[in-house]
């Protein structure tokens, strides 16, 4: 009897637990297991809504300069327009386009491109159904009819440059008039008599800067194809 209660005290004695020391440790192992941890999945977030952003600012530069597109396609010619079918000044872009709705006739509109309050807004006329209200819409402001449509926010600048044959890019609309000129007075040869009016412009550059880029977007469109 007593060598069982002697050996059962013994093997009590030999069952340990840990020390405080060792609980501490484990404890900062532990805390510095869950602070790596959290390092790296707050990166991976932020990684994650970096390139949800890029992806949706792409997306937003894609419906701008197919908008763009698609009104430089669309452009009248300049015999049409009764001047430069695309113009630049101060900041902004114009474009006489022709305009097709189901049901009528072919009509004109004035397009205008701006920044306001750091967006791209299109300013589009309602159609044209003469010279007189495309004179009128060309020599105005955006008033009655016309529609506004933001088109990305964030922007620090837009600018522009038209491609005028012979000239090159150019920024200055007197290039633009010089080759309007030039093309009129060919017409008068009579060699050249029928032929249509060449147009003045055949590209347009746009660029477009934007708080967070490092550097202006720039496209290029072809004008009428």
């Amino acid at each position: 009897m007593k060598t069982t209660v002697r050996s059962e005290r013994r093997h009590r004695d030999g069952v340990r637990g840990f020390t405080l020391i060792e609980l501490l440790v484990a404890i900062a192992i532990l805390a510095v297991i869950a602070v790596l941890s959290w390092r790296g999945l707050d990166q991976i977030i932020r990684g994650r809504q970096t390139i949800t952003n890029a992806m949706e600012e792409e997306r937003v530069f894609a419906q701008v300069f197919d908008q763009m597109r698609i009104d430089a396609r669309q452009a009248a010619s300049d015999d049409e327009s009764e001047q430069a079918a695309i113009s630049i000044a101060g900041g902004m872009l114009q474009i006489v386009r022709e305009l097709s709705l189901p049901g009528t006739a072919p009509r004109l509109q004035v397009v205008r491109y701006r920044v306001s309050d750091g967006r791209v807004i299109r300013y589009a006329s309602p159609p044209l159904g003469n010279v007189g209200e495309l004179r009128a819409a060309l020599r105005g402001g955006e008033g009655d009819g016309w529609t506004a449509v933001p088109l990305m926010g964030g922007v620090v600048s837009i600018s522009a440059r038209l491609y005028v044959p012979k000239v090159g890019w150019t920024s200055q609309m007197k290039d633009v008039q010089k080759a309007i000129t030039e093309n009129v007075n060919n017409l008068k040869v009579p060699q050249l008599g029928n032929a249509p009016l060449p147009r003045s412009v055949t590209g347009v550059e746009v660029s477009v800067g934007a708080r967070g880029l490092a550097r202006n977007v720039t496209r290029v469109f072809l004008v009428g194809e």
